[in-house]
């Protein structure tokens, strides 16, 4: 039951903290942005999402993963909506908070493909994939003005995620094997290995035993495609077009596993009950979760923070922490801004001031130039009647960022000085 309390204490109060004001009549998720292409020679749409941290003064600028999404039309919202429940919503950090960048489609079968073919999985010819084949040139888009475009915009970390779905698998597979440095992690969902006489993917299994992949990830997830009566067992013996998109994923998939040796951090998952339109949705949130495995804190973790028993200081369990995933990731990530202060506050409502303190200046050496950290170590002063020190941080805080609760607290304590 002790357990419980803290628990239930620090989501009450994650309650409070994360309550906001809808300030018009409109639900926004993202924003439209646009950049001219010499490359592909056209302008290219990109819908871009920010996590709610970005956009909140109170707390100083950070640097966050970006997710590249193709196909935005199909799966922006669905995903962007995943990642702001994992990583925001009632205080969850199952995964970190990240921007999208969903790119939308002009001529979807010319940029997601990595060879010209008029064959389509059925093997008949069809003269809709004549523009087929430029997925070398997508990519270069995507690496040499798309990345700097973003880059130049929100100085994200340096983690950098895509994922596509179909034939947006497909050239997820290609970059994957042609620059394999480009991305850190790789979601194919369900893609269309079979392409082109299956030419990317005999490529791949030659080159799955000649590159090292040392620090790079891949979810590969396998939707039900086959006929009705069928199972995986049968459908690596057939030979018809019924199954040619399937068996070449379990090919794939075959490939990768027997190749365990080349360094690539690798999962999938077969969705029986979902066929190739279901398994997106699905598909993407099991890939989040296997790509930030061990991101957040358990229910257990967090008990810790408020169990007097344990005789651990606070700032460390966050330290070690995230020192652990800054391993795992590749570059130094710290605690997330939302989480410390939340953390910070709670103990300093539970009567543990000491521990509030260790957090929250923790909190101020991560980041010198939060509001929140200085405004939060105001409160602890405030709270021990240090008013000199209270006095200090206040200000400090409203040097960053003019705030009336702020400089009535300042004010207050001026006052009875």
């Amino acid at each position: 039951m002790k357990k419980i309390s803290f628990i239930s204490l620090f989501i009450s109060f994650l309650f409070t903290a994360g309550a906001q004001t809808i300030k018009n009549a409109n639900l926004i998720i993202g924003k439209v942005d646009s950049i001219h292409s010499k490359i592909l020679n056209e302008n290219r749409q990109v819908w871009i999402f920010l996590p709610a941290s970005a956009n909140n003064v109170i707390y100083a600028r950070q640097h966050y993963p970006v997710l590249y999404l193709l196909d935005a039309e199909d799966h922006f919202m669905s995903v962007t909506a995943m990642i702001q429940q994992l990583s925001e919503v009632n205080g969850n950090t199952v995964i970190p908070e990240m921007i999208v960048v969903g790119i939308t489609n002009t001529d979807r079968t010319r940029d997601l493909t990595p060879t010209n073919s008029l064959i389509g999985f059925n093997g008949k010819t069809n003269p809709e994939l004549k523009t087929s084949g430029s997925g070398e040139k997508f990519a270069a888009f995507i690496e040499k003005e798309l990345m700097p475009h973003i880059d130049s915009l929100y100085a994200p970390s340096p983690y950098k995620v895509i994922i596509g779905h179909s034939l947006g698998g497909l050239e997820v597979m290609n970059i994957l094997v042609h620059h394999p440095n480009l991305f850190n992690a790789y979601v194919a969902i369900d893609p269309s290995m079979w392409w082109d006489s299956r030419k990317l993917l005999n490529e791949t299994k030659t080159v799955l035993t000649q590159k090292r992949f040392e620090g790079r990830s891949l979810f590969l997830a396998i939707a039900n495609t086959m006929p009705w009566g069928m199972d995986t067992m049968k459908a690596r013996k057939d030979t018809s077009a019924a199954t040619i998109h399937i068996r070449s994923i379990l090919t794939l998939n075959e490939a990768i596993r027997s190749n365990a040796a080349n360094g690539l951090t690798f999962a999938y998952k077969y969705y029986n009950e979902d066929n190739h339109e279901s398994v997106p949705l699905i598909a993407a949130y099991d890939a989040l979760h296997f790509l930030f495995n061990g991101f957040g804190f358990t229910a257990d973790e967090l008990a810790k923070f408020f169990d007097l028993t344990v005789k651990v200081d606070a700032a460390t369990l966050i330290s070690d922490h995230y020192q652990r995933i800054s391993k795992q990731m590749g570059y130094k990530v710290l605690p997330p801004q939302p989480l410390i202060g939340l953390i910070g506050r709670s103990l300093l409502v539970k009567n543990m001031p000491e521990q509030a303190y260790s957090v929250f200046s923790l909190y101020l050496r991560s980041y010198p130039d939060s509001f929140n950290a200085n405004d939060s170590l105001g409160d602890y002063y405030k709270s021990k009647g240090d008013k000199q020190k209270a006095i200090e941080y206040y200000s400090k805080a409203l040097a960053i960022l003019e705030n009336s609760d702020t400089r009535a607290k300042l004010k207050q304590l001026q006052e009875n000085n």
